[in-house]
């Protein structure tokens, strides 16, 4: 149930995998081929046999579940085409570096999600008095630098959270069973919110009275900043507004003339307002939205220009987003360089 990792995956390690999707695969329909789609994980992938699987649901709740894979496939069924981005994407552009996978711009991909709602199933748990906490485990754990034992991945939603963001409980990607590879045989995904919060392997789901302050939660995934002699912390959540070019590629020889730019935009704010596209220097020219768009996943766009001297220039891409949010001209730096959407910028040559 392994998905195959494509020749054109950008490998940042293998143990534990982590592969980014290469731009030029981005260039297709709405939802990525499964086996394109960017994998990250923080500790070996654990093999889960779904005969034998089971969620428990429990903390603050009236009525605790031991669901199996076939309890969920009686419940209704919800689907949805999501983007998913690493907060990572992007911190190999930081300066000065930071610590961490050095990911490039291909750590997003979009898919089909099939699964149930997590407010459908916390309705059936039932919410007790004082549970104001959705605390997600996964069945990945291992060693972490600096913390005795074994730590788990997992991540929490406030209760709010949880009934608002459109969270499903996914046992199937673009159509087929979750591979192995992207969670089998059950995660989370949460629309509009950084990869982290959509929990692979999940095993449990657990209520709480209180905000849950795990390493994954407080130590990793949060914004920190040094300000005025103090260390600032701002958990990351939503996705940034981004726009990615995805043709021409950066260095590829065009011959002068009209030029097709082409990419991918999204932002888990709210849907694109807008993108923008800057040849060599030059003003800003309004690309045309293909499609309907979403705050749950990236939107295509294109625009013409005549290009005609010959040598080397540059093409930008900026997006906005319809909640008012705009890439700045530089990534925003921070320890653990998450949520890096500067205005991306390629070269060309032109022959």
């Amino acid at each position: 149930m392994s998905a195959t990792i494509v020749l054109d995956d950008l490998i940042r390690s293998l143990d534990p995998l982590n592969a980014e999707t290469s731009v030029a695969a981005l260039m297709g329909g709405v939802a990525m081929p499964t086996e394109r789609f960017y994998a990250r994980n923080h500790f070996r992938i654990p093999a889960l046999d779904p005969a034998t699987w089971r969620l428990d649901v429990g903390g603050l709740v009236q009525l605790p579940l031991r669901l199996r894979l076939r309890d969920l496939l009686a419940m209704p069924a919800r689907s949805e085409v999501v983007t998913l981005e690493c907060a990572g994407n992007g911190r190999s552009f930081l300066n000065p570096k930071v610590d961490g996978d050095q990911w490039q711009l291909g750590a997003v991909s979009t898919a089909e999600w099939t699964g149930v709602a997590l407010v459908d199933v916390l309705e059936r748990a039932g919410i007790r008095s004082g549970g104001s906490e959705v605390l997600l485990r996964g069945a990945d754990a291992g060693a972490v630098k600096g913390r005795p034992g074994t730590t788990a991945f997992e991540r929490s939603l406030t209760l709010d959270q949880a009934r608002q963001c459109g969270a499903i409980l996914a046992y199937a990607m673009n159509g087929e069973p979750l591979p192995l590879r992207h969670g089998c045989p059950l995660r989370a995904i949460v629309p509009g919110w950084y990869g982290a919060a959509s929990v692979k392997w999940l095993t449990e789901i657990e209520v709480l009275d209180r905000p849950y302050h795990g390493y994954f939660q407080t130590e990793k995934y949060v914004y920190e900043w040094e300000r005025d002699g103090h260390v600032i912390k701002e958990p990351v959540t939503l996705q940034r507004v981004r726009a990615l070019i995805t043709q021409p590629q950066p260095d590829q020889p065009i011959d002068p003339g009209d030029v097709a730019i082409r990419g991918l935009a999204w932002s888990g704010a709210a849907p694109i307002a807008r993108v923008d596209v800057s040849v060599g220097g030059g003003p800003w020219q309004k690309a045309r939205l293909l499609g309907t768009g979403s705050s749950h996943r990236w939107q295509r766009w294109e625009v013409i220009v005549h290009l005609r001297r010959s040598g080397p220039t540059t093409i930008r891409a900026r997006a906005t987003d319809l909640a008012g949010h705009t890439q700045p001209e530089r990534p925003e730096w921070n320890r653990l360089g998450y949520g890096s959407n500067a205005i991306q910028e390629i070269p060309l040559r032109l022959l």
